[in-house]
């Protein structure tokens, strides 16, 4: 007899350090949104933890960039990226897809910035996190 297959924890709803991750994110709180990631991370047992993982990944990578520190804003949007690419387009809310197009698109953008620096990085190229509510 076939056992039942485990629940999807992505069709589950976003836990409330998730919910309050975004909105540190969408505030430019990157430091704050990678401590509450973290601690949601190294809680969570499941598969899921890799969208904690790879959405604070991208968090730290724009934290980097504040500080000027484009190669490891680089290396963290790749990581972070890599991390996210192989959940659905939606996983408790957040649109997975959307983010790790948001994300491509910066690191694009952060590979043709040689000499300018991280001032000239477009701050619009900074991804918010898009969360879907059930109505």
């Amino acid at each position: 007899m076939d056992e039942p297959s485990p629940p999807d924890p992505c069709a589950n709803p976003p836990p409330p350090l998730l919910i309050k991750a975004v909105h540190q994110f969408n505030r430019r709180e990157f430091f704050e949104c990678h401590e509450t990631l973290e601690a949601l991370w190294k809680a969570e047992p499941a598969a899921v933890r890799e969208l904690y993982q790879g959405v604070l990944q991208v968090g730290v990578a724009f934290h980097h960039l504040g500080r000027g520190n484009v190669r490891g804003a680089k290396l963290m949007l790749q990581r972070g990226i890599e991390h996210l690419r192989p959940f659905p387009s939606e996983c408790q809310g957040i649109l997975v897809d959307r983010l790790v197009e948001d994300a491509e698109a910066a690191a694009r953008a952060l590979r043709e910035l040689e000499a300018g620096g991280a001032g000239a990085f477009e701050p619009r190229l900074v991804p918010t996190l898009q969360l879907k509510v059930d109505d």
